[in-house]
């Protein structure tokens, strides 16, 4: 469990009323990374639902070949920040995680059960709403991210073709 106090900090949780607020509570923990700890695994079941409270995570793509098993290649992607939430795959079908996150130094994030958190969602239909529409605005900001990076990439390349 997690002191409320602590929730509170992260504007994520500002649509959840006392209630809600304490049943998030309780099925969540508080985890220290120290430096090359593996928090989360692309394509790995996706149990949990993460905030990071302090430190920077970065997160990779991993591509892999069915065609050749020991192919494996990480890209990176960008950085999870402070209050930033994370391992949204845990609320979304088919619950596996799409990125990986290894801690480059020491930080510390909270970690919420995923079945516990999609049992509440069942008995609370405010709470799932609210969660939904929290995940979806992420995902929306992550895709947006993800296409600034496109152009940039697009950008680069065009600078180094002959015109």
């Amino acid at each position: 469990m997690v002191p409320l106090e602590l929730l509170h900090r992260f504007p994520f949780f500002s649509f959840m009323n006392d209630k809600e607020l304490k049943a998030v509570a309780t099925i969540a923990q508080e985890i220290r990374l120290k430096a090359g700890d593996v928090l989360i695994e692309a394509d790995k079941p996706a149990d949990a639902l993460f905030f990071l409270i302090d430190g920077h995570l970065p997160y990779y793509m991993v591509v892999t070949s069915e065609h050749m098993p020991d192919y494996r290649k990480e890209y990176f992607i960008g950085y999870i920040n402070p209050k930033e939430i994370f391992g949204i795959s845990a609320l979304i079908e088919p619950f596996h995680y799409t990125a990986t996150l290894r801690a480059e130094k020491a930080s510390r994030v909270i970690r919420i059960e995923a079945p516990a958190l999609r049992a509440l969602c069942e008995v609370d239909a405010n709470l799932s709403v609210g969660l939904m529409k929290a995940v979806a605005k992420t995902a929306m900001e992550r895709l947006q991210m993800t296409r600034v990076q496109l152009v940039a990439e697009t950008l680069k390349t065009e600078e180094k073709s002959p015109a």
